[in-house]
């Protein structure tokens, strides 16, 4: 295969690993498996934080991998979907690669995985190009993000009796796949957790608890629940509330983690430091054209009920203009999502979008869900298919803020357009 030069051909070499269409019986661990045995399994080289939950897995990772470098070791962290790039699937004591480097170890690796006898999917491939790359740089810890769910995640190939397993919040989504009770999600969440390892969550939902627990003494781990107002309150007062939760949750991860490593502790200056991680689409707050824009990829409903709440506390009595696209896959939920996101506008903006990253991806029609925002109470509705000509809409509309959420497929089309016009 000839050189990736850029992210151009590296998205290029990418594309044929991308799943032309979604099956459930292809949702396993087998080629993964194969693939990791292939390169000597290198996810067994390193020492890891493995992330699952509904919501607040990607900053909980962003926090854990903070917290671990301030505290001066060196880590890896790998999160999906990427909003701007693929190599923030790949990040380096949380620096993106330069794109000459990054394309150069991805040439090497898909050179590798070119004699490999199965074709691995696009998902597959970059989290086994991050566990390749974490050992190559000799990370010594790495904060591993589940795609999707946990049991028959493609990350879920860890095999250390050392692993720490973190489980932010459970709620339903992707039920298609996963299920479609809390019982049956939390299961695949739990899955895991493997043989002695140490397992830090919030308590939840006894529904939720049921499940872990029993999962927790059939593979000997130790379950350690995380109460959420003990400590670190003066620390992050300047975090919304869900951020605050996140954050609570990694402090006492790591504490945990370089206690039993190094007999060591986080200093007020390493947490508070941490607190200032930048999280892109969380909660992002930015201007375009002179508009303030806050930008979310929240696309549940338990992440959108989190966004709103943190929205009324910091801009209560403010003017909100929404854009929001959803993919198909949340077709259940947005009902409830409409509903939630009328508690803090009355104009909407509908757009769409087309994009493929871990499998093709496509948004509801806008049409559509001008149906569920009139059913909702929206007093002003327009719908603009076009992602880019809707942004223009929302800047033209927004008198206090705009807000851009419901898909982070939608913001990998509009973040880029903003942030270079910022």
């Amino acid at each position: 295969m000839p050189d990736i030069t850029d992210f151009k051909t590296a998205k290029q070499a990418l594309y044929e690993y991308i799943p032309k269409g979604t099956s459930v019986t292809k949702y396993n661990l087998d080629n993964i498996t194969k693939l990791m045995k292939f390169l000597g399994n290198p996810q067994d080289k390193i020492k890891i934080i493995h992330v699952a939950g509904t919501s607040g897995k990607t900053s909980t990772s962003y926090y854990l991998a903070a917290l671990l470098f301030n505290a001066g070791y060196s880590v890896g962290l790998t999160v999906s979907p990427h909003i701007d790039e693929i190599n923030e699937r790949a990040q380096i004591n949380l620096q993106l690669l330069p794109e000459k480097e990054y394309c150069e170890y991805l040439s090497q690796f898909l050179k590798i995985i070119k004699k490999f006898k199965v074709q691995p999917s696009y998902f597959e491939v970059l989290i086994a190009f991050a566990y390749w790359l974490f050992e190559k740089k000799g990370m010594q810890y790495a904060i591993v993000e589940v795609g999707l769910g946990g049991l028959m995640d493609g990350t879920n190939v860890i095999n250390r009796a050392d692993k720490i397993c973190v489980i932010t919040d459970i709620g339903l989504d992707h039920t298609k796949i996963l299920g479609n009770t809390i019982k049956k999600i939390a299961f695949q969440k739990a899955g895991i957790i493997k043989h002695e390892n140490a397992v830090f969550m919030y308590q939840q939902d006894e529904k939720v608890m049921v499940v872990i627990k029993k999962q927790a003494k059939e593979q000997s781990a130790s379950l350690y629940t995380v109460q959420p107002n003990d400590t670190y309150d003066d620390l992050s007062t300047t975090l919304p509330l869900f951020q605050q939760r996140n954050i609570k949750l990694a402090i006492a991860t790591v504490n945990y983690v370089i206690n039993r490593d190094y007999a060591s502790q986080l200093t007020t200056v390493e947490i508070k430091t941490a607190t200032e991680t930048y999280i892109p689409a969380r909660m992002e707050m930015t201007d375009y054209k002179g508009k303030p824009i806050i930008m979310d990829g929240s696309h549940n409903e338990q992440k959108i009920s989190a966004l709103t709440e943190a929205i009324q506390r910091q801009f209560g009595g403010t003017s909100i203009t929404l854009l929001v696209s959803f993919g198909e896959n949340k077709i259940t939920s947005v009902q409830e999502c409409m509903k939630l996101l009328r508690k803090i506008s009355s104009t909407i903006i509908l757009t769409a979008f087309d994009i493929g990253q871990d499998e093709v991806r496509a948004a509801i029609k806008p049409d559509e869900l001008e149906i569920y925002a009139k059913q909702a109470g929206f007093n002003t509705i327009i719908v603009e298919p076009d992602p880019i000509l809707a942004l223009e809409e929302l800047i033209w509309r927004t008198n206090g803020i705009g807000l851009i959420t419901g898909s982070f497929y939608l913001l990998n089309v509009v973040r880029g357009v903003v942030l270079e016009k910022k």
